[in-house]
């Protein structure tokens, strides 16, 4: 008997619009109906306060699976700067400080950089996955180099900044097909799935 009839419900432990997004877009070939933290009314905001970036995807994902019920996905994400020792890490949505906006965090990063001529970065994803019985996490990442200047309207966070490689162009100039292909969550999010709805059938999950 399939252990989760589909549409296979699953609850994505974030309000970012932008993730969201992706995340409905990667797993669109799937049997699943993805929910969001705003269908679930009361739910907290978790406080990320983990040292890494699995800790704090872990925390997100056992917080609202604890509160709904709903098998959950949470991702943490980090963009690592060789010139900087690897910052802003899992502080990048943090980057300006507790209360700043993306565009603050982009800001920060250009000054940090000012001059240098090593920009070589990655953008790191982990995805967690709770469901009451299993516990699991994914990792995907995107090898790239730091923009000297914003480019492209799309995407969200350091987008504009990030420049994967292979590719004359920013995250935030791709279309969502070509960005999905190569991006750090799209790789967390393949692993994931071919995990969750693996060829030979569920039973195997």
């Amino acid at each position: 008997m399939d252990p989760h009839p589909a549409p296979f419900r699953l609850l994505v432990a974030t309000r970012n619009a932008g993730k969201l997004a992706e995340i409905r877009q990667i797993l669109a070939g799937h049997p699943v109906t993805v929910l969001s933290v705003d269908d679930v009314p009361g739910a907290p905001d978790v406080e990320e306060h983990e040292p890494t970036l699995e800790g704090n995807a872990l925390l997100k994902a056992d917080a609202l699976h604890a509160l709904t019920g709903l098998a959950t996905i949470a991702d943490d994400t980090g963009l690592e700067v060789d010139a900087l020792g690897g910052r802003p890490g899992v502080r990048s949505a943090r980057y300006a400080g507790e209360a700043a906006d993306p565009v603050a965090n982009r800001r920060l990063l250009l000054e940090e950089l000012a001059g240098r001529t090593e920009r070589t970065a990655r953008f790191r994803c982990v995805i967690a996955f709770v469901d009451g019985t299993r516990r699991r996490t994914f990792e995907g990442a995107c090898e790239g180099v730091i923009l000297e200047s914003e480019r492209g309207s799309g995407g969200f966070g350091y987008d504009a900044l990030f420049r994967p490689l292979g590719f004359e162009r920013s995250f935030a100039e791709l279309d969502a097909r070509e960005k999905n292909a190569i991006s750090h969550r799209g790789r967390a999010l393949a692993a994931f799935a071919a995990w969750l709805f693996p060829p030979e059938g569920p039973s195997a999950w």
